[in-house]
């Protein structure tokens, strides 16, 4: 079986997310970028089976892949006239190399975002934040551990 990896959705933002995430991330690579318009072509030559691509939608990430320290990071771009209620119920967990790291990492994803827990000592590791980016992605960021 292979590791449970998270598949994002956004609306309209999700190419320029990922390449935020790869600047961000330690150790990040775009590995795939393909937009709807880049789409092979369907059964009826438009690249989508239902027909048409909606209007709109050609410059929208149909998929996007990221690696980073041996995660992998995938997202796309809702289609236009669908409904769009953001990322909920959820949220990525990063457990940085170190304190350093941890806090490199949660300052950037923080600029322009939403701290709904600082980043801080807990029992489980020395520290800890959650906070919301500016493209609505939840993260848990964890930096060394607590040894037990």
């Amino acid at each position: 079986m292979s590791p449970i990896n998270a598949y994002l959705t956004f609306d309209g933002n999700a190419a320029e997310a990922l390449r935020f995430y790869e600047r961000t991330l330690p150790r990040a690579q775009i590995e795939t970028l393909m937009t709807f318009a880049q789409m092979p072509p369907g059964g009826d030559g438009t690249g989508c089976s239902g027909g048409a691509l909606p209007e709109g939608s050609a410059d929208r990430l149909m998929h996007g892949c990221l690696t980073f320290g041996g995660g992998l990071l995938m997202a796309s771009d809702a289609m236009p006239g669908q409904p769009y209620e953001g990322i909920k119920g959820c949220a990525i967990a990063l457990s940085c190399a170190d304190n350093d790291e941890a806090q490199r990492v949660f300052t950037a994803l923080a600029e322009g975002g939403r701290i709904t827990m600082p980043l801080q000592p807990t029992f489980w590791a020395e520290r800890f934040g959650m906070l919301t980016d500016r493209f609505g992605t939840p993260w848990l960021v964890n930096g060394t551990p607590v040894p037990l």
